[in-house]
Formats: structure tokens, C-alpha cells, sequence
């Protein structure tokens, strides 16, 4: 696979690979649960925050990603996904949703990237070990039973990771809304060794 990376202030690189390595997690630091003595994670965040905001600067970016590509993928924590594709601020559009599955949301979000944002190339990224892979649509009855109404959307459960990233690269591929459709790539990112696995869409 060939990729260019490119950032607001380097050169182009081209980097040819057929895996790409991923870290699974984050440490955080001590002194962050220190600082907001015993509040909630949202405070936690505010603060860390601040002091994000004490070092910025704006890098007078505008809205269009300098790489011209959408990343379509799990809201999984342990998905980092710019260390893992080695992207930058500002360099993609990222999507993200339970199972990283193209609902007519993500189709809204897509259509609006490409022709008003200009992004020609998709990715799309599941993983191992998706929680989608444990429930199923009757979460929906559950829920109905639970509190008196039933979800309008579907959960998009799947049992095949594989055939549900050929799926999704289908339902990217054939959708009226889009004008881009000739570069779309989907992909399975392992959370035990990092790397993602190409999906032949045939």
C-alpha cells in the first residue's frame, strides 16, 4: 500500500508498507487526578485542557484535510488512530462510530467531506474483538421493553469482521451521495499486535 503523509510544515514523504503499527493505550498522567482533587472525569478533562490551551498556538488551519482522506473507524479507546497511520493535525477527516460501520450518518458525513471539504480517498477501519460482535439486534427489544420505545436505528451487530469491513466499503462504494468512490480501503486492526490487515473487497 502506498500512502503520502504530509503535515502543514514538512515535506512530502512517501512511505510504501503493507502493515501499520499501532499503539493500544495511553497512560495517564498522576498529577491530572491530583489536580482536580477527586472531581469527575469531565473535570479531569477541563483541566487537562488548560493546560493544552496555556501551550497552543493556532496553526491557522483551515477546515479541508491536507490529505484528502476520511477515516471511517470504531469509537473503540484502544484505537489511536493517528499514531497509527502517522497523521498529523489537520490531515484527515475522522469518523467514528460503535463497530466504525457505515450507517446513513456516517454517508451524511462522508457526502459533506467530499463535496464541501474536498476529501477524495476513504479508509475504513474495525478491529478484533469489537463489542458489536457480542450483542445483537434484540438489543433494540430490550431496550423497547425497558424503557417503552423502540430505537429507530439499527445496532448493525455483525459475527464476521471481515465480510462486515467488505459491507461497509459496499455501502461506501455504491452510495448516490458520494462523487469519490474509486479509493476506498478497508482494513482490520488487531488489538493484541497493532496492525491493521488489509480486507479484499471481493
Amino acid at each position: 500500500m502506498t500512502l503520502f503523509f504530509r503535515s502543514h510544515s514538512r515535506t512530502e514523504t512517501r512511505v510504501t508498507s503493507t502493515v501499520m503499527d499501532m499503539t493500544t493505550s495511553a497512560p495517564v498522567p498522576s498529577e491530572t487526578e491530583a489536580a482536580i482533587n477527586g472531581g469527575t472525569v469531565t473535570d479531569r478533562l477541563v483541566v487537562a485542557n488548560e493546560r493544552y490551551a496555556d501551550a497552543f498556538t493556532d496553526p491557522g488551519m483551515d477546515a479541508r484535510p491536507v490529505l484528502h482522506v476520511a477515516v471511517v473507524a470504531c469509537m473503540d479507546a484502544r484505537l489511536d488512530l493517528h499514531a497509527a497511520l502517522g497523521l498529523e493535525l489537520g490531515d484527515c477527516h475522522t469518523i467514528r462510530n460503535a463497530g466504525g460501520v457505515v450507517t446513513d450518518d456516517v454517508i451524511r458525513s462522508l457526502t459533506i467531506s467530499q463535496r464541501k471539504l474536498g476529501t477524495r480517498s476513504v479508509v475504513l477501519i474495525h478491529h478484533t474483538g469489537c463489542g458489536l460482535e457480542a450483542i445483537t439486534e434484540d438489543f433494540r427489544t430490550e431496550l423497547e421493553m425497558e424503557i417503552g420505545q423502540r430505537p429507530a436505528w439499527a445496532v448493525e451487530s455483525f459475527r464476521d469482521v471481515d465480510q462486515d469491513v467488505r459491507q461497509s466499503m459496499q455501502r461506501v462504494r455504491t452510495s448516490p451521495f458520494l462523487v469519490h468512490t474509486d479509493d476506498v480501503r478497508g482494513f482490520v486492526f488487531d488489538v493484541r499486535t497493532g496492525l491493521l490487515r488489509e480486507i479484499d473487497p471481493a
